[in-house]
């Protein structure tokens, strides 16, 4: 009989929900128990999934103090990252994280030092790696087809949807920050992924928050996300630009934003090479630009993207079970935190923070 990866789940709201979605249809996976701090969201979800054999429980201590699991899945607010995930270590446990990795690089590092002092595999949800169209543009670069990567830009820009206003997403102390720390890990690590992971040197930017009082009603399904408070804090950024330097000399413009007066909601990534340059789009396209023979070349293509999540969960699940190579490091993780913290430091100095 094929051995199944024994999970708890942590955080059954908003995307833990969708996790659980991802992890019913993979028979490789035994939920063996869900965890959330509202213990009738476990055992809704229980119910809703139709799990026989699952456990609710209100502490994510005491499940894994009572369960024997091998692995458990962190959705929770950003700053119990790394608190759930050290502990888990300590009990011999596998961990895979939502994104962000944790709050401050040092709390980064406090996980994989946790990871590696136990033996056990951390992954932190990347899950635009694994879309069709990523793929495949990782091939082409991969092949050679466009040269050197030496500069680009990415971004996630919504013209309105900021997550659970007045909650944990904006609120500093939970979150870590606004749409940076919640969709700039998403995209900045697709381009960095693209570009060959180069090691960032230096950072700079600035930081806005126009929409904190702002009374509009309009919004996008993205303000479900969260619970939202009326009289809650808003303390973080709606919009982020900046610019990163690499080791190797190339560079990467970034923008994200929860709202901006915008023609509309878009994520991308473009690569500018010495052979080709490449665009990604969220509908499914691929695009790389070249010339052949004296004449310019656009080669597209578009597809269905896949579900990246869905994948990047199966990964894990084969990481554990099959001792397969895994696509993500921690190292990356601290990298990308780092990146983060130092685009606030720059946007609070004014000034270029080296890394």
């Amino acid at each position: 009989m094929e051995k199944k990866l024994r999970l708890g789940v942590i955080g059954i709201g908003g995307m833990g929900t969708g996790h659980l979605n991802h992890h019913v249809k993979n028979p490789r996976v035994e939920l063996v128990a869900l965890c959330d701090i509202i213990v009738e969201r476990a055992e809704n979800a229980i119910e809703k999934f139709g799990l026989v054999n699952t456990k609710a429980y209100k502490d994510y201590k005491e499940m894994i103090d009572t369960e024997e699991l091998d692995a458990v899945d962190i959705v929770t607010p950003n700053y119990l990252h790394s608190i759930i995930a050290c502990y888990a270590f300590e009990k011999g446990l596998h961990v895979f994280s939502e994104k962000p990795d944790a709050v401050s690089v040092e709390e980064a590092l406090k996980m994989k030092e946790a990871s590696e002092k136990a033996g056990k595999t951390l992954m932190v949800m990347r899950n635009n790696r694994y879309y069709t169209n990523s793929v495949y543009l990782k091939k082409a670069i991969e092949n050679g087809e466009c040269g050197d990567i030496y500069c680009g830009r990415c971004g996630w820009i919504r013209r309105r949807g900021i997550p659970g206003k007045g909650g944990w997403f904006t609120t500093k102390a939970q979150s870590g920050g606004g749409p940076l720390i919640d969709l700039g890990v998403h995209m900045i690590d697709l381009a960095m992924w693209l570009m060959g992971n180069p090691k960032p040197v230096s950072v700079s930017g600035c930081t806005f928050n126009k929409f904190a009082n702002n009374e509009a009603q309009a919004d996008s399904e993205h303000s479900k996300f969260g619970d939202s408070n009326k009289d809650g804090t808003f303390d973080v950024e709606d919009l982020a630009m900046g610019f990163i330097r690499f080791e190797n000399g190339a560079c990467l413009q970034i923008e994200f934003s929860w709202a901006s007066n915008i023609e509309k909601e878009m994520r991308f990534v473009e690569l500018r090479g010495s052979k080709a340059g490449v665009k990604w789009s969220d509908d499914g396209s691929a695009y790389i630009y070249g010339e052949e023979g004296g004449k310019l070349t656009n080669v597209a293509r578009t597809c269905d993207m896949g579900n990246g999540h869905a994948e990047a969960l199966k990964h894990f699940a084969r990481i554990v079970l099959d001792g397969d190579k895994p696509d993500f490091v921690p190292q990356q993780g601290i990298n990308m935190i780092g990146i983060l913290e130092a685009m606030y430091k720059s946007a609070e100095t004014g000034k270029e923070v080296i890394l």
